[in-house]
């Protein structure tokens, strides 16, 4: 298989950047947000991962992947897949309380964008995440227009995926 790319954007920061997906790590998870793409939703930023922008899908393939290459300790330009029962996220503590309910499922694409991360949730415990993509090229940028997002505020910003 060649490689692939896809471009992770920020509208209305105007930033993009390239991510290659790492098929040989995470085969499932990649074919899985590739056959979605283009994605695209709100951004928010991490409460409590630190270095993360995010945005939250309905499930988008046939069956969720397993856990493949995951961590609970991504790097700088990881991308991370995340599946959550909506009744895990579905509090007013998260802020999703008028999207993601009990029965529902949510899918969270996530962006990893400078070091220190831990994925430990003090109501659930470890969070562990698939990396399917790592940041090639923009990333310097996307920090930027991310510690951004978590000075100014997310309102009014998308966070796409789209093939290159």
């Amino acid at each position: 298989m060649s490689v692939r790319f896809i471009e992770v954007s920020l509208a209305r920061r105007g930033v993009r950047c390239t991510a290659k997906l790492l098929d040989d790590r995470a085969p499932l998870t990649c074919a899985a947000v590739w056959d979605a793409l283009p994605l695209s939703g709100d951004v928010y930023h991490a409460k409590y991962a630190r270095n993360e922008i995010y945005a939250l899908f309905p499930p988008f393939a046939e069956t969720e992947p397993p856990l493949e290459n995951p961590t609970v300790t991504p790097i700088p330009g990881d991308l991370c897949y995340f599946t959550f029962p909506g009744a895990e996220l579905g509090t007013k503590s998260y802020g999703y309380d008028r999207e993601v309910r009990a029965g529902t499922t949510v899918v969270d694409l996530a962006l990893f964008y400078e070091r220190n991360n831990l994925l430990l949730n003090g109501d659930v415990g470890w969070v562990p995440g698939i990396v399917w993509g790592q940041i090639v090229e923009g990333l310097d940028g996307m920090a930027e227009a991310c510690n951004d997002l978590w000075r100014s505020g997310a309102a009014g910003e998308t966070l796409s995926f789209r093939r290159m």
